[in-house]
């Protein structure tokens, strides 16, 4: 970075919203900067960080563009755009703050960034709508489980999506259980969310399910190698998934059908590894579920089908 290149400078010599996402357009190209954690380009990130910082809606850029800041403010800004390039962290580990579905989550880096396609199929007709349906009636779900809550997200989404069932979250990181319980907190579902630590389905003995979703761990050892700083700064029990990347998922298809209830099912978000699946287990009959921006990672599978595949 040049020595032009400062926050100092940045505060003394902008001025509006527009300025301060062009520069920072700019600096992060310049810096080469990896994306994938609730953004994808280097414009995104910076409204994302300008608007959070200036605590103004992150959906509505067009009113505020030209709005010329305060020397409070302009310090504010110059620095989380500095900071992101510095640190090379996830802008969300900066604000301490993630959405998914619009809803605003805590996260610091006892956590993985919470960026699961699980919540937009929790928002889809897949749970309650007019035609193909995966839970016809949410109000009948009893009792749902999130393995692998890391912030609790999940577990969260899901008391919202099934109004009557009592939630179990699972992880095996204390810290990241920490941060499941403010969110928990935050959330107003403590009284129909239980947070446990534990090895997957471990702490829970014989209980079953109505629906069980999980995101588990499930990057490659190749891939592990090669993560970019962003990445990098996230737990890395959050993202190994061994050689393969499925080591973790095999464990939840193996012991799955023991905590489903009878007409319950498994919803398991697993990355790219959809062929390695298919072959090793033929006689499963997978749906593999589609969301904006993803075809063949997630995969829901009832308890029938489970056990017929063994």
């Amino acid at each position: 970075m040049t020595a032009k290149h400062t926050a100092a400078a940045a505060a003394a010599e902008l001025s509006t919203i527009r300025d301060f996402l062009r520069y920072g357009v700019s600096r992060f190209n310049e810096a080469d900067l990896d994306y994938g954690h609730g953004t994808t380009t280097a414009f995104d990130e910076a409204v994302f960080l300008v608007l959070e910082s200036l605590h103004l809606p992150v959906d509505q850029l067009d009113p505020y563009l030209d709005a010329r800041l305060t020397a409070a403010e302009r310090e504010a800004v110059a620095g989380i755009l500095h900071a992101r390039i510095d640190t090379r962290k996830p802008a969300p580990y900066l604000l301490n703050k993630a959405y998914i579905q619009g809803i605003p989550f805590y996260v610091d880096e006892r956590v993985i960034v919470p960026r699961s396609y699980i919540g937009e199929l929790l928002f889809s007709d897949l749970f309650g709508g007019d035609d193909f349906t995966l839970v016809e009636d949410p109000t009948s779900v009893e009792r749902v489980l999130d393995l692998c809550t890391g912030s609790g997200c999940l577990a969260i989404l899901a008391a919202r999506i099934f109004p009557e069932a009592q939630v179990d979250a699972v992880d095996l990181s204390p810290d990241a259980l920490e941060v499941a319980k403010r969110n928990v907190a935050d959330s107003g579902f403590e009284d129909r969310i239980a947070l446990h630590q534990g090895d997957l389905f471990a702490p829970l003995k014989t209980r079953k399910y109505d629906v069980i979703i999980t995101n588990p761990p499930y990057v490659d050892a190749e891939a592990m190698d090669a993560l970019p700083p962003e990445f990098r700064a996230e737990p890395e029990m959050a993202l190994a998934g061994g050689n393969d990347g499925l080591d973790i998922v095999r464990r939840i298809l193996k012991e799955a059908p023991k905590h489903l209830t009878p007409d319950g099912g498994l919803l398991c978000e697993f990355g790219t590894g959809r062929e390695i699946l298919e072959a090793e287990y033929p006689h499963l009959d997978f749906l593999w579920l589609q969301t904006a921006n993803s075809f063949g990672e997630v995969f829901w599978l009832t308890r029938e089908q489970l056990k017929a595949g063994k």
